[in-house]
């Protein structure tokens, strides 16, 4: 079949891409593209109140509209002058207040300087059987200080040494002796131990029930199930913090709970994961 639509193999260039030697020319118009800055400025621009504050929200209005406020008091001047004498006159203020204060506060003394050689020597002596002997307490120059200024005051050394390490003990977070929980005056302690011995719990509501034993004595231990405490094994040094010490049948025992944190000193880092 005969196609009388058949392309011509001339193609038709309008005039004005022609030059005056007949040879095509091509319009090169290069293509603009806004770069990152430009186009985070349009945005800022677009979404501005002063651009288009009907498309802001009331949470939006009112953001703004308290933003100007703090722009407008942070700027005004409380004596409202040009030229404001303020900053001279606060200066002028602290500097007297603090003449008024001179020689009012002095450091406390070291009663340790009050002592002799010798009482200083079984101070320190002293203090230093306590800071070992009490896990977790004041630092050995902390105790020293104590003991010294009760000595300083006329009190024995042996008098000063049962305070303050009655006072050390009931500190929290101090880990007790175990042999040492009857005396202390809190309902919740601190005690590190091994685990001597586990048996069957004797209701559904314990998780572990056993004895714990330092080098002081032993006392028994309850862990109850809505505690969330981790499980602990015979042999291992646990270390139980907040725990509520309770009585049965005359003797002092602690009960895991849930304010109550477990940790593991030997424990290695494998064995938490």
């Amino acid at each position: 079949m005969y196609n009388s639509n058949k392309l011509s193999e001339e193609v038709s260039v309008p005039e004005r891409y022609r030059d005056p030697t007949d040879a095509y020319v091509v319009e090169e118009t290069p293509t603009l593209e806004a770069t990152v800055e430009l186009e985070i400025q349009a945005k800022v621009d677009c979404n501005h109140p002063d651009v288009n504050p009907e498309a802001m929200t009331l949470e939006a209005e009112e953001r703004m509209a308290a933003r100007e406020l703090e722009i407008g008091r942070t700027r005004e001047r409380l004596d409202r002058g040009q030229e404001s004498t303020r900053e001279a006159e606060c200066r002028t203020d602290v500097e007297a207040q603090a003449a008024t204060l001179e020689g009012v506060w002095e450091p406390t003394p070291d009663p340790r300087e009050r002592l002799s050689r010798e009482e200083l020597g079984k101070v320190n002596e002293k203090a230093a059987k306590i800071h070992s002997r009490i896990e977790h307490g004041s630092s050995r120059a902390a105790i020293a200080r104590q003991l010294a200024e009760r000595v300083a005051d006329g009190g024995s050394v042996l008098s000063a040494v049962i305070a303050v390490s009655e006072a050390e003990r009931d500190r929290p977070g101090t880990i007790v002796p175990i042999a040492s929980l009857e005396d202390v005056q809190r309902r919740e302690v601190c005690i590190q131990g091994r685990v001597k011995t586990l048996w069957e719990p004797a209701h559904p509501s314990i998780q572990q029930v056993g004895l714990i034993e330092d080098d002081s004595g032993t006392t028994k231990f309850t862990v109850w199930k809505r505690s969330n405490a981790k499980v602990v094994r015979e042999g291992e040094l646990v270390r139980m913090r907040n725990v509520a010490k309770n009585w049965y049948q005359g003797r002092v025992s602690v009960a895991v709970t849930g304010w109550s944190r477990l940790t593991f000193p030997e424990r290695d880092r494998w064995w938490e994961q």
